[in-house]
């Protein structure tokens, strides 16, 4: 979208991008649970959540600004993603903190404000800590490893087209018998949610289609995407940039089912 002022005044924002931080929807470069994304801001996990707008000020600094109207923000992105226009201006008594930086990197930016910087410590605070950035791509890592993911539940149909191609089903890892045993260890990981549950947000579900959902799982070390009616994808942070596709076998489909009832899902 395009800049949108959302103050009148010295400290107006000019808004490029919202992102919501709920249980069931949250960067997950953050962190592998809704918990632990809001830690990573220094913001308490309230059961709503928050709106994160990222914009630029007057003089071009980066600022990540959280808000507790959490509809504002949504109805804001709903409307940019079916190209509409939506003037994100929220009140300022929702606005819960504004944080130094993005989190996310950012390929757009205001016009006719300085280009993109981190905004001039503040040494009168003594809380202040130092301005958040984007994860370095060149690097792997646990906020790379949820990255990756993120990418391929986006992509889904073209992730299992390309296997199919290059491979066939017969050569995806099973969760039976001789396999791999990072696959091992977070299939029992998995397990041990459905007999106690994770943190909130650990295991989350969107639509995927009339008769399947995506479910989107995390854990210490790794990260799962997978499709009830399908397979499941894996990446573990031991295994720099390596997807490891996980075959239905007989013990797939009950454990994604049953993951499927305990995951959050967006309002």
């Amino acid at each position: 979208m395009t800049g949108t002022e959302a103050a009148g005044d010295d400290d107006a924002l000019f808004v490029l991008t919202a992102v919501l931080l709920t249980p069931a929807q949250f960067p997950s470069v953050l962190g592998d649970d809704f918990p632990a994304a809001c830690a990573a801001l220094g913001l308490e996990p309230l059961g709503e959540g928050y709106g994160l707008v990222l914009g630029q000020d007057g003089d071009g600094a980066r600022w990540t600004v959280a808000v507790d109207d959490v509809s504002l923000v949504a109805v804001a992105i709903a409307s940019w993603d079916c190209g509409m226009e939506y003037d994100l201006s929220p009140p300022e008594r929702s606005v819960v903190a504004a944080l130094p930086g993005w989190p996310l990197a950012l390929a757009v930016s205001a016009p006719n404000v300085p280009a993109p910087h981190d905004p001039v410590p503040d040494d009168d605070d003594p809380d202040a800590g130092p301005a958040l950035t984007p994860p370095d791509t060149e690097q792997w890592g646990p906020a790379q490893r949820r990255l990756g993911a993120d990418e391929i539940a986006r992509q889904w149909a073209n992730w299992r087209g390309q296997l199919d191609e290059d491979s066939g089903t017969e050569a995806f890892t099973g969760v039976e018998g001789e396999l791999h045993p990072g696959v091992r260890r977070v299939i029992d990981e998995l397990h041990g949610y459905v007999a106690e549950p994770p943190p909130l947000g650990r295991v989350r579900s969107a639509f995927a289609s009339s008769d399947a959902r995506t479910l989107r799982a995390d854990g210490p070390g790794w990260s799962l995407v997978a499709r009830t009616d399908d397979i499941a994808f894996l990446l573990l942070d031991d295994e720099p940039g390596e997807v490891l596709p996980v075959g239905r076998g007989s013990e797939l489909p009950g454990l994604l089912e049953s993951l499927e009832k305990m995951a959050v899902r967006p309002a």
